[in-house]
C-alpha cells in the first residue's frame, strides 16, 4: 500500500503522497540533531509553555482533527473527539510534571564518601517512532509529549494510511513554539525506516504495532546497540467469575470489545467466564453485540464503523473462518459485510479450542471469544495460554480472587472490575511478546533518558 488517504467507509482514494526521498530523509535527520544540541539545553519552563501551547491549539482545533482521523482509518466520531480529549490531557500533564518526575534523585553522600552525589536524567537525542493507524493522534502524543519534555526530539515515521494526521502533528508542534526540527514527520516507506535506524545521529526507537515490525526494529537497534521500547500486540483476557456484578460485566466486555471498531491493542477478545455464570453472560453479551449499530462512522449514531483497511478484514476473516472450519459456533456475526467500505459485524464465536488460530492469535476487528471454565485455575491457564501478555481484565468480589488475578495473570496490566485503559499517571505497556519497556508515567518518561550518576568530592 502507498502513503495515501483511503476512507475505509467507501473504499475511495482521497489523497496520495511521494515517498520521501534518501536525500530529503538525510536532511530531516540533520535538522533534528541540529535542533536537539541546542533544545537539550532548553529549561523545563520554555518546554512547558510551549507543550501547553499544544494542548490549547489541539483543543481549539479538536472538530476538524477527529474528523480527520474518522476519515482516514474509520473510527466512529464520537471516539476520535474522545481521542482529542485524552490527546489535550496528556500534553497539559506533561507539561506540568515533567519536571518533577524527571528531577535528580539524591543519595546519602556521606555513605559514598562525597559532599554530594546523587542521579540526574538527560535526554538521549533524536528518536524515532514508528506508530500505527488504529489511534493515529494518541499513539504519537503519548509518546511525543514526554520525549519532547524531556528535551529529546522526535523523527515519526507514521503509517501510510494517515499521513495527514501525521503531517497535522507536526504542524501542531511547530505552530505551538517548539524550534525547528524537534518534530518532524517522515512520510517513508518501511522499507526506508532501517536507513534511519542505522543512523548514528539516531539515539534511540520507539514502535507500536505488530510483533513482526516488532523484532525488525529490535534487531537492527540490537546490533546498533540502540535503546528500544515496543507495544506489539495483544490477544487479552476478560475473565468472570461467578461474584461479579454481572450487568456492569456484560456493559464493560461489549465496549471493551468494540471500542475503536475493535481494533485496539488492550482491548479484551477472550471472554472467559465460570460455567455458574457463563449461560447468563452469554447471552446477553451476544445480545447486545447484535444490536449494535453498524454504519457511517461520521453519523453520531454509529457505534462500530468499518475497518482500517481492507487487508485488515481480510485478516480478521480468515482467523473466524479457520476457527469456523475447525468447529466453532457462530453466536452471531460472523461474515463481512456485503457493499462498499471495509466493515465486517460484531462477532461471537464459542467452542474455541487449541487447534483454533484465535485461541491464542489476535483478531483485529469486533471478535470475541467465549470461554467456559469450571473454576479459578482453569481461568487462570487459558489466560495465560497465549503468546501475548498487554493488558487483562478481571470480574470478582472475592477478594482472594482478586488477588490471584493480580499475582499470576501473565500481563503488563491487570484491570479488576473495570476496563483496561492508559493513563498518563500509569505506566503503560506489556511482557511476553506484547514487547516491552514502558510508557505513560514517569517510567515512561525516563525510558529515553540517560540515568547519569553524579559524584561531587569535598
Amino acid at each position: 500500500m502507498g502513503i495515501a488517504t483511503i476512507n475505509p467507509a467507501t473504499g475511495e482514494t482521497l489523497k496520495t503522497f511521494e515517498p520521501a526521498s534518501d536525500v530529503e530523509v538525510q536532511t530531516a535527520i540533520g535538522r533534528a540533531h541540529g535542533a536537539w544540541k541546542s533544545y537539550r539545553n532548553t529549561s523545563f519552563a520554555q518546554r512547558s509553555a510551549w507543550m501547553r501551547a499544544s494542548a490549547e491549539l489541539l483543543d481549539a482545533e479538536s472538530e476538524d482533527v477527529a474528523r480527520l482521523m474518522t476519515t482516514e482509518m474509520g473510527k466512529t466520531v464520537a471516539s476520535a473527539r474522545a481521542e482529542v480529549a485524552k490527546c489535550v490531557r496528556a500534553l497539559d500533564y506533561f507539561s506540568n510534571h515533567a519536571e518533577q518526575l524527571l528531577a535528580d534523585e539524591l543519595v546519602d553522600a556521606s555513605s559514598v564518601g562525597a559532599a554530594r552525589a546523587y542521579a540526574r536524567y538527560e535526554s538521549l537525542g533524536p528518536t524515532l517512532a514508528v506508530m500505527p493507524w488504529n489511534f493515529p493522534l494518541w499513539q504519537v502524543i503519548r509518546f511525543a509529549a514526554p520525549a519532547l519534555m524531556a528535551a529529546n526530539v522526535v523523527l515519526l515515521k507514521h503509517s501510510s494510511n494517515v499521513p495527514q494526521t501525521a503531517m497535522y502533528i507536526e504542524n501542531l508542534f511547530a505552530r505551538s513554539g517548539f524550534p525547528d526540527g524537534c518534530f518532524q514527520t517522515l512520510l517513508i516507506t518501511a522499507a526506508q525506516v532501517e536507513p534511519v535506524l542505522r543512523d548514528s545521529r539516531i539515539a534511540a526507537a520507539t514502535l507500536t504495532g505488530s510483533e513482526p515490525a516488532g523484532r525488525s526494529v529490535a534487531a537492527i537497534c540490537g546490533d546498533e546497540i540502540k535503546r528500544t521500547v515496543l507495544e506489539l500486540g495483544g490477544s487479552d483476557p476478560f475473565l468472570v467469575m461467578p461474584s461479579a456484578t454481572l450487568d456492569q460485566a456484560v456493559d464493560a466486555a461489549v465496549t471493551s470489545r468494540i471500542q475503536n471498531n475493535g481494533q485496539t491493542c488492550i482491548a479484551a477478545k477472550r471472554f472467559i467466564v465460570h460455567t455458574d455464570v457463563y449461560d447468563a453472560f452469554t447471552a446477553a453479551f451476544v445480545s447486545k453485540m447484535e444490536a449494535l449499530r453498524v454504519g457511517d462512522p461520521l453519523d453520531p449514531e454509529t457505534q462500530i464503523g468499518p475497518l482500517a483497511t481492507d487487508q485488515n478484514r481480510n485478516d480478521v476473516d480468515a482467523l473466524v473462518r479457520d476457527a469456523t472450519e475447525l468447529g466453532a459456533q457462530v453466536l452471531c456475526g460472523g461474515r463481512p459485510r456485503d457493499g462498499r467500505g471495509w466493515f465486517y459485524p460484531p462477532t461471537v464465536l464459542a467452542g474455541i479450542t487449541p487447534q483454533m488460530r484465535l485461541y491464542a492469535e489476535e483478531a483485529f476487528g469486533p471478535v470475541a471469544t467465549v470461554f467456559r471454565v469450571n473454576d479459578i485455575d482453569e481461568a487462570i491457564e487459558i489466560a495465560n495460554a497465549t503468546p501475548f501478555g498487554l493488558g487483562s481484565n478481571a470480574w470478582t468480589s472475592e477478594a482472594s480472587e482478586q488477588q490471584r488475578f493480580i499475582k499470576e495473570l501473565e500481563a503488563g496490566q491487570v484491570f479488576v472490575n473495570g476496563i483496561t485503559g492508559s493513563y498518563n499517571e500509569l505506566p503503560f505497556g506489556g511482557t511476553k511478546r506484547s514487547g516491552y519497556g514502558r510508557e505513560l508515567s514517569a517510567h515512561g518518561i525516563r525510558e529515553f533518558c540517560n540515568l547519569k550518576t553524579v559524584w561531587i568530592g569535598a
